[in-house]
């Protein structure tokens, strides 16, 4: 699965395929290393999975090599630590193919149900967002192609012969899984271009797949049961049971994921609203030693809702922040220097008032402050930015229907 990002956004495949949302923390679990400067990280949850595919794996070789006794279960182990191999390697190529359309990524996460890239920005084409998506699944098949090539070179019910024939079945899974056309699957990602291509929005795909993959998520969830019902013949029903819950678990993270794509996608779509110069507060100079209570004064008459301090120069040295205005009393505000109250300005606090939707996020994460000194192309003052009225105005445009 690989992930695209935008302010919050993110991919999640189901065994290695595209975007649901993922954890958009500072760890992601335990760093095992990077690739091209990509972290890539194993989630806690990864090891119960492998704990899970090592008792059912092993229960299976019981049956076939049943010499090997409890050192099935190390065996099981080192299948379980090999598919997810073949998981990254799916991920891999999501990061490798994102790096080469110049798209950040963020991080690499192998989790319970496979595998995230976390992308931060969304393709600018419909043909590089195929791409995107179809080489995840596509390498899922070269690796199923390769691991048949290898059956060929060693004896079948052997240790080797099971374990390849093994990765070879769960990677050609992996790779038609991902070639479903909903979202968040690969395929999904595949047919949203096409729409793209057809209709000239990448919104519009983006709802023809986000909806496919609600039917498909219904689909998993009511004829996967019904699949292994009709196979099972012990009359105990535990395997049913058991593909029941699969397909709950599964059915609930292809339906999650088409909802987060779709909401996601509307989501950027409203972001070129949020526009840096009408956003920015409406600010007045004043020299350090100003007692605040004046510089109040100068601002209710020029109807400012900001303080720059400046230098003798006229030069924006800090912003006085609104939070240590607030708290200071009335009857203190006389005695009291702006400059006492004030921020020193960083080159990453001067913000363009020309900046808008993710490229104004992105500068604003880049540098976390409560205000930032908006500045016209020119280098003169446009005024002040405060965090608080972006997160309003983000928040506003997700509610809106």
């Amino acid at each position: 699965m690989s992930e695209s990002g935008g302010p919050p956004s993110g991919k999640n495949d189901a065994p290695g395929g595209d975007p649901a949302t993922a954890a958009r923390g500072p760890g992601g679990g335990l760093l095992m290393g990077r690739f091209f400067g990509v972290p890539i990280y194993v989630a806690p949850s990864w090891f119960l999975i492998a704990a899970l595919i090592t008792w059912v794996f092993g229960d299976q070789l019981d049956t076939v090599l049943p010499e090997l006794g409890r050192a099935r279960y190390l065996v099981s182990l080192f299948f379980a630590v090999a598919f997810y191999g073949s998981v990254l390697v799916h991920e891999l190529a999501h990061t490798v193919a994102a790096l080469r359309f110049k798209l950040p990524v963020r991080r690499i996460q192998l989790q319970f149900f496979g595998g995230i890239s976390e992308i931060e920005k969304e393709s600018d084409s419909p043909g590089r967002e195929f791409v995107l998506a179809f080489v995840g699944p596509l390498l899922s098949l070269v690796l199923a192609g390769v691991f048949f090539g290898g059956m060929q070179l060693v004896e079948s019910g052997t240790v080797p012969g099971v374990l390849l024939a093994g990765l070879m079945i769960s990677n050609l899974i992996v790779a038609i899984f991902n070639f479903l056309p909903g979202l968040p699957l690969d395929g999904g990602r595949m047919l949203r271009a096409v729409v793209w291509k057809i209709s000239g929005r990448a919104m519009t795909g983006t709802v023809a797949a986000a909806w496919v993959g609600r039917a498909l998520a219904l689909a998993v969830l009511v004829g996967l049961p019904m699949l292994s019902y009709r196979r099972d013949d012990s009359g105990t029903g535990v395997d049913s049971l058991t593909d029941a819950l699969l397909a709950a678990i599964l059915a609930a993270i292809i339906w999650t994921g088409a909802g987060n794509s779709l909401r996601m996608a509307r989501l950027r779509e409203r972001l070129p609203a949020l526009r840096a110069r009408t956003l920015t507060r409406r600010a007045v100079p004043v020299a350090s030693d100003t007692p605040l209570s004046e510089a109040l004064r100068r601002a209710d008459e020029a109807g400012a809702r900001a303080l720059v301090v400046v230098d003798g120069h006229g030069d924006p040295t800090a912003l006085v922040r609104e939070s240590a205005i607030v708290t200071t009393p009335e009857h203190r505000r006389p005695w009291i220097a702006v400059g006492g109250l004030a921020q020193d300005l960083t080159p990453g606090m001067r913000v363009s008032a020309e900046l808008s939707g993710e490229d104004l996020l992105d500068r604003l994460r880049a540098t976390p402050s409560t205000e930032y000194l908006v500045v016209e192309p020119t280098g003169e003052i446009y005024g002040v930015l405060s965090t608080s009225d972006v997160e309003k105005a983000f928040i506003a445009a997700m509610s809106r229907p």
